[in-house]
């Protein structure tokens, strides 16, 4: 079917996150409010808000935040950084994924903040995608 290869449905539609190891976190977040006005929350990151047509009744987020430099969250992707983009059907994408051949983790995380599945690409890179709760 159509679902099953993509053929009509729309998989990204933005960037729910960048998520970026440092040092030290806490400092380099206070440093990113300091010099260029981030509004850093006290979770250590900056949520993003914005309007659009993927979200005509609600408010869209971007999240930015820091992670500890020895952070597994990334693994088993080697870089420094992770990308979250937004995605309409987390499941029916995953399975259209891996139907094509796409590494897929098993692990779906499903809460009040949405649902969240994980794929790596062909450099290695774990990515993040997110399919977030009506209105976000």
């Amino acid at each position: 079917s159509c679902a099953v290869t993509g053929e009509s449905m729309k998989r990204v539609t933005g960037i729910g996150g960048v998520f970026f190891k440092a040092k030290d976190p806490r400092a380099l977040a206070a440093w990113y409010r300091t010099h260029l006005g981030i509004a850093v929350e006290d979770w250590g990151g900056a949520a993003f808000s914005w309007g659009g047509p993927e979200n005509p009744d609600g408010r869209g987020t971007t999240i930015w935040s820091p992670f500890a430099a020895d952070s597994d969250y990334f693994a088993p992707g080697a870089a420094p950084f992770m990308i979250n983009y937004r995605v309409e059907d987390l499941h029916a994408l995953l399975a259209a994924l891996r139907e094509e051949g796409v590494p897929v983790d098993d692990r779906v995380e499903e809460s009040e903040h949405g649902k969240f599945g994980w794929v790596i690409d062909p450099e290695g890179n774990k990515v993040e995608l997110w399919q977030p709760p009506p209105g976000r």
